[in-house]
């Protein structure tokens, strides 16, 4: 799990660079794909990608297609034919996580694997701010309202709403959620050392 903040896509990419022997040729799906930073360094590293997103106009690489897709709704591709799914900062905006991680079970071949990064909604600062606001978002005044929690309606491109965080997400529950959707976690990266942990921890 990644902490949201800081630069948590330098540290993803180092982690896929440090990899780079093992993408080569392998069949990867990038969703939700985002700008595309991602799909285009999997690209250049002779992976074949497959990039999907409730938002596509917002995909900048034009030398990779990016669908139009809802991971809840299903994804236009096959069982069991992905070598790797990669999820960023995805599933905390899901309303039916359970249904999101088996849909990216779904796509994977037998033993292939899915990376994911979600906000750190585990450690004690996190949950410092909970109980203080009942937000999980440390330095917000507010917990996840209608107002902040819609990050994106565009009536005029499709009918989607794009949520923010209102389903963050911990590791015993995510690990839950693999587990029935036929995944097991495997590793937990943390991108971060955050010292108000170690402050709060006593």
């Amino acid at each position: 799990m990644a902490e949201h903040e800081g630069g948590f896509k330098d540290f993803f990419n180092r982690h896929l660079m440090a990899r780079r022997e093992e993408l080569k040729g392998k069949v990867i799906v990038d969703v939700p794909a985002g700008s595309g930073t991602t799909s285009a360094l999997l690209n250049s590293l002779g992976a074949k990608v497959f990039s999907f997103d409730l938002f596509p106009e917002y995909f900048q690489p034009t030398h990779i297609k990016c669908q139009r897709a809802d991971v809840l709704r299903g994804l236009p591709f096959p069982d069991g034919a992905a070598d790797f799914v990669i999820c960023q900062e995805g599933i905390e905006h899901f309303s039916d996580q359970k249904k999101a991680l088996a849909e990216l079970s779904r796509m994977l071949k037998i033993g292939g694997r899915l990376l994911l990064t979600t906000p750190n909604y585990s450690n004690l600062r996190a949950k410092l701010s909970y109980l203080l606001a009942e937000s999980e978002r440390f330095g917000s005044s507010m917990p996840p309202n209608e107002i902040d929690s819609i990050w994106m309606v565009k009536p005029e491109l499709s009918n989607d709403i794009y949520l923010g965080h209102v389903f963050l997400i911990g590791i015993q529950k995510l690990r839950v959620l693999a587990k029935l959707s036929g995944l097991n976690i495997e590793q937990v990266h943390f991108e971060s050392f955050k010292p108000t942990s170690v402050l709060l921890f006593p």
